[in-house]
């Protein structure tokens, strides 16, 4: 009996330890698969649709089926280095190469087992589905609760009562025979009656005058919402939305530089090379027009020797004033914010508009606001002074002098 008593302790401990293991181990797997998902968005998902469909791209569809067609020592091969596989004769890697017009997927010798342990966890665990993020750019204010439509309303239902009110008192002259007024008679009587309430109109109107001149003032230059037909109809909807193209990868200058940069035509043709006809009749024009700027032939897959290239003029949406500096890097590497949050869910948008007013209190309100992620290596040094001086408080990017005028007015 004390024998039992000692083992059902000892076994309670060991289921603990069982569940604490296996709890370990699929946290573990998950963080791989967020680490994959980044690796995958950043370096394969320009070429390869990743879902149940196995759509093709420039490459071929990606799921969990490729691990019923091919070994993992196949996979490290084939991401590290498809050229060198190709080469060795392998039947898979030929029949691939063949399929696919014999273009070459892009070599990966940096990436350690790890990482492609990492991408391939992703594929297999399918694309999750994104939160969609609470985009408040700017609050609309509905006319009912503006003050100056509420006075403008109540100021014309009094004008109506006071035509109404003007009727019945002629009707009731009319019937006691005395002679009755016109209504621009009887407004001339009132308003030389009431020289208070007559005061107080104009002052109204002057002063709606007054605020509706400034409001425009302060509109002036505020581009919101402007969307302008661009010379190729590209589709940010189809290609970040459906195609779920990383922003990173036509803009790459967002996470390294001032400027997010619009990609040139070349980068254009990392896909389009291979990928000639679009969705419909319209887009395979729009393709067309890529390679009308450039010089390249779709049927033989060549550029025109001595082609007069053209420039594709895009027009720039979003525009800062001069005096005020904004760098990407800053925002998008350090800060961590989405592309989403100035740009609106612009995986949704056939067409871009600018979504935020852009404006310097919409600006400054987010300084206010934003949680600085003191967890970022590029504050290590500061981070310690930080806790120490605001004692557990919230930490915003107005605390470590995001409000001071030199950060955006050099």
């Amino acid at each position: 009996m004390r024998s039992q008593n000692c083992k059902s302790p000892f076994r309670k401990a060991l289921k603990l330890l069982t569940l604490l293991f296996i709890t370990i181990i699929h946290i573990g797997f998950a963080q791989d698969v967020e680490l994959g998902e980044s690796l995958f968005s950043s370096n394969c998902a320009s070429c390869h649709y990743l879902g149940p469909e196995s759509k093709k791209l420039i490459g071929p569809g990606l799921n969990d089926h490729i691990f019923e067609e091919h070994s993992k020592d196949w996979l490290y091969s084939w991401i590290r280095n498809s050229s060198e596989l190709i080469a060795s004769g392998d039947e898979k890697a030929v029949a691939l190469f063949e399929e696919y017009n014999k273009s070459i997927m892009t070599a990966f010798p940096y990436f350690t087992d790890d990482d492609i342990d990492n991408i391939l966890a992703y594929i297999e665990a399918g694309p999750s589905e994104v939160e969609e993020v609470a985009l408040t750019a700017s609050e609309e204010v509905s006319p009912s609760s503006n003050p100056s439509t509420i006075l403008i309303v109540l100021l014309v239902a009094l004008i109506l009562f006071a035509v109404v009110l003007s009727r019945v008192k002629n009707v009731l002259k009319e019937l006691k025979g005395d002679s009755t007024a016109t209504l621009l008679e009887s407004a001339i009587v009132w308003l030389k009656a009431t020289p208070i309430v007559v005061g107080l109109a104009v002052f109204y109107i002057v002063l709606s005058g007054l605020g509706a001149t400034w409001d425009g003032l302060l509109t002036v230059g505020v581009q919101q919402g402007y969307q302008p037909e661009q010379p190729i109809a590209f589709s940010h909807k189809l290609h970040a939305g459906e195609n779920g193209v990383d922003c990173n990868y036509c803009h790459s200058g967002a996470r390294h530089s001032k400027s997010a940069g619009v990609p040139s035509a070349n980068v254009c043709m990392n896909c389009h090379t291979y990928i000639n006809e679009g969705q419909s009749e319209e887009g395979t024009q729009e393709i067309s027009k890529i390679y009308a700027a450039i010089g390249f032939d779709p049927e033989t897959r060549t550029y025109i020797d001595g082609y007069q290239e053209k420039p594709i003029e895009w027009i720039r949406i979003h525009n800062l004033p001069d005096l005020a500096y904004f760098n990407h890097s800053q925002h998008v590497s350090v800060a961590g914010v989405e592309c989403q949050h100035c740009h609106g869910p612009i995986e949704e948008m056939e067409v871009v508009e600018q979504y935020a007013p852009l404006t310097m209190g919409w600006c400054i309100d987010c300084h206010r606001e934003t949680k600085v992620d003191t967890t970022n290596n590029y504050y290590h040094d500061l981070n310690d002074n930080w806790i120490e001086k605001y004692h557990g408080e919230d930490i915003t990017a107005e605390k470590i002098g995001g409000l001071e005028c030199g950060k955006c007015h050099y």
